[in-house]
């Protein structure tokens, strides 16, 4: 097992150059194509003046926070949908999800996990940690900060729910954590997110049977049918299950993954609903560059409302499992739910 470990490249060759968010780009020609446009200075004055709007906001630590969202709550939901400053980011994340406040009410609770408790899952964690981001530079290096901080996060959440315990997905939300902010505060985000402390609980997505992916790949398929039924029918046809931005994921909750979801297939609908079936797949799994654009996609996105609809499909789904032939207890679930019927 650590031989596994010891197997990662110790960090980027230094000629490699990585992008703002710390990932290894990929080579680029000397085209006008490959070269990437330097922020003008009307931009970089107009982040500046985003920022000071964002701190003047939060105070200092997130100590104007709460008031500010009482006091200008859609004003505060249109700052997020632009997006969150990136110097600010780990903070919001905290304050918007309840994190900050899981920590503050549970002082040296992650200490105690990572040091003092042990996990039956800490060889699967080892084996693991070298496939999360390993085009980082803070994953890269065998042993190094990041990946110690990753493995303590994974194991401490593992001993702290062990019912979940760990699963191989949640390196990728642990490394996006951690990229914005300190291994405690990952911790108790992760835990914010999982166990609800703002919006529906999310521990289903780790749970035996997946109920929750269950669940929502069956609110997807309903909603893709009632907003683009020409394109529904395609799938139904080919027999393809379309489960296929975290700013306002943690602000909104998982409904903006829905619409996401259904903002990237109107964006392709004109094409999607003419393919067959692998060619559909293909472009299911491979959008075209200016339909993931962030200032294209998410207004399209937030046109979509499905606050009202997901609800009653939630209400749908339970009932079809409490019955004759389903379960009430989501553990329950099984893999083999026709996922097309619901």
């Amino acid at each position: 097992m650590q031989k596994e470990v010891d197997d990662v490249e110790p960090g980027p060759s230094p000629s490699r150059s990585v992008d703002r968010f710390g990932f290894i780009k990929a080579e680029q020609s000397n085209s006008p194509e490959g070269i990437v446009r330097s922020r003008s200075t009307h931009e970089h004055e107009r982040e500046e003046r985003r920022i000071r709007k964002w701190r003047k906001m939060i105070g200092v630590g997130g100590s104007d926070w709460r008031h500010y969202v009482r006091r200008k709550p859609h004003v505060v939901k249109r700052r997020i949908r632009k997006g969150i400053p990136d110097c600010l980011r780990g903070l919001v994340w905290q304050l918007i999800s309840g994190s900050r406040d899981l920590l503050l009410m549970n002082p040296g609770v992650y200490e105690t996990l990572v040091i003092y408790e042990t996990s039956s899952s800490e060889l699967e964690i080892i084996r693991d940690i070298s496939r999360t981001f390993p085009s980082h530079i803070f994953f890269q290096q065998r042993h190094g900060p990041g990946q110690r901080s990753l493995y303590n996060v994974l194991k401490a959440y593992s001993v702290y729910d062990r019912d979940v315990g760990y699963v191989q997905g949640m390196g990728f939300i642990a490394g996006l954590l951690l990229l914005y902010m300190s291994e405690e505060d990952a911790f108790w985000l992760i835990v914010a997110l999982l166990k609800g402390a703002v919006h529906a609980p999310m521990e289903g997505l780790y749970q035996a049977g997946l109920p929750l992916v269950q669940q929502y790949l069956c609110q997807f398929e309903k909603l893709v049918i009632e907003q683009m039924p020409k394109l529904g029918q395609n799938f139904q046809d080919e027999m393809i299950n379309p489960s296929i931005v975290w700013d306002v994921f943690l602000h909104e909750g998982i409904k903006v993954v829905f619409q996401v979801g259904l903002a990237l297939l109107r964006f392709c609908h004109d094409d999607l609903v003419k393919l067959p079936f692998k060619k559909l797949l293909h472009s299911l799994r491979n959008f075209l560059e200016e339909a993931t654009d962030p200032d294209t996609l998410l207004p399209l996105a937030f046109s979509f409302k499905v606050s009202s609809r997901l609800v009653e499909l939630d209400k749908e789904y339970r009932k079809r499992l409490e019955g004759p032939s389903g379960s009430s207890s989501s553990k329950s679930i099984s893999n083999s739910l026709p996922i097309m019927d619901c």
